[in-house]
């Protein structure tokens, strides 16, 4: 199984690769300091690994995923590695830091692999607030990073006008998304009255309602309850009992697994029974965990379906390695690392500025989530999908394809 998805790999390589097979390697992921020095401004010993770092949360809220991600990252490296490395032979050796949930911490990590360990590249994270605030970092050392799950629109382009040239994503943006799911509310499920309950705290859940609002109030919905909560809260009944009252035909919940658990369920208590739709902040073990029936029959947006056929092989191979199922984060950060060694192949060089220009030029790439090409005017991928996933019997299914980011 490992063998037929490394071969499935290889396959990918030679159709984006047109220098040479593109393979790439996986040194042992750490969250110590190592040695080196700044990232590279000139080409280093012909044989040298190449260093990419990783940064994500491995303790607080967001560890579940964090830890996919950076399983993805380095059992992606390490395939590829097996297969023959890049460039001709070059090994890819991966630096990981913990970032703690912490914006702060972010800034500190990501300094830390540019200044100190010399990583050619970054990847990371599924957090659109740590992916804003190190984009300044990026942008002063001349250091790429590709974000894997952050959404907002502001992790690339801060405000209208402005590009930040040293950062790039892999998965759609959240005015797409929002959209999309006021699209689903309104043509599918029959909604004209929507309550929004969000976490004001968050860039995320923020910008997640605002678009979705504004796609609404496009297609003439009507918006009869906004509340909000804070970071931290778990006590969600007084902005319910609000959204019980206005009578909705669907709840929205832009907001994370946990949060979404906690207010579905205190929800049901209160008597609701409208379905809910949340963001690709939901599908965790953790939602099911703690509220799968109260989430019975709800939905959320997602980057892709672990269900898929052409994840299997991945997903076993996966699964060998680190003992657990596959997380959305793993696959994201899998198309991450094809799009990375896909740019130093054409690049033909581990200079980090070179690998930049590349990436806004690739051909496209095969990933699990489609094929990726960057705008270079935006830094986001083209026409990327989101698909719709269902609670059914205390499960997450696929329901339907979205129609692409434009």
């Amino acid at each position: 199984m490992r063998k037929r998805w490394l071969m499935s790999v290889l396959a990918s390589v030679v159709v984006i690769s047109t220098t040479v097979g593109l393979t790439a390697c996986g040194g042992q992921a750490t969250t110590e300091e190592t040695s080196g020095g700044a990232a590279e401004s000139t080409e280093t010993t012909e044989m040298e690994p190449i260093k990419v770092g990783w940064f994500g949360a491995l303790t607080g809220d967001w560890a579940l995923w964090g830890e996919a991600s950076r399983n993805g990252t380095l059992f992606t490296i390490e395939q590829i590695n097996e297969a023959g490395g890049v460039l001709g032979g070059r090994q890819l050796e991966l630096i990981a830091y913990d970032n703690r949930s912490d914006q702060l911490e972010s800034v500190n990590v990501v300094k830390r692999l540019i200044t100190q360990d010399g990583v050619v590249a970054v990847i990371g994270t599924n957090s659109s607030g740590a992916n804003i605030a190190v984009a300044p970092i990026a942008e002063e050392h001349h250091v790429p990073i590709i974000a894997t799950y952050a959404t907002n629109p502001r992790v690339t382009q801060p405000e209208e006008g402005v590009l930040m040239e040293y950062t790039f994503r892999v998965c759609f943006t959240d005015p797409y998304q929002g959209a999309v799911m006021a699209d689903f509310a309104y043509e599918d499920l029959g909604a004209r009255k929507a309550a929004i309950l969000y976490e004001i705290s968050s860039d995320y859940s923020v910008g997640l309602r605002d678009f979705f609002v504004q796609r609404w109030e496009e297609l003439g919905g009507e918006l009869v309850a906004d509340e909000a909560f804070k970071t931290g809260d778990v006590e969600f009944r007084a902005q319910l009992t609000s959204i019980r009252e206005a009578d909705p035909d669907v709840i929205i919940m832009p907001f994370l697994a946990k949060e979404a658990a906690l207010a579905a369920k205190q929800a049901r208590d209160l008597g609701i029974t409208v379905p809910f739709i949340g963001g690709d902040g939901w599908p965790s073990p953790t939602l099911l965990e703690m509220a799968a029936s109260a989430v019975e029959g709800s939905f959320f947006v997602d980057h892709t379906n672990v269900n898929a056929d052409n994840v299997q092989d991945y997903r076993a191979a996966y699964q060998e390695r680190f003992g657990k199922d596959i997380q959305v984060n793993a696959i994201m950060t899998h198309d991450a690392v094809l799009v990375l060694v896909a740019a130093i192949e054409k690049a033909g060089s581990a200079n980090p500025e070179a690998i930049r220009d590349a990436l806004e030029s690739l051909d496209p790439v095969e990933g699990f989530t489609g094929n990726i090409t960057i705008d270079p005017e935006t830094h986001n991928p083209v026409g990327k999908s989101a698909v719709i996933m269902t609670i059914r019997d205390g499960q997450f299914e696929f329901y339907k394809v979205l129609a692409p980011m434009e």
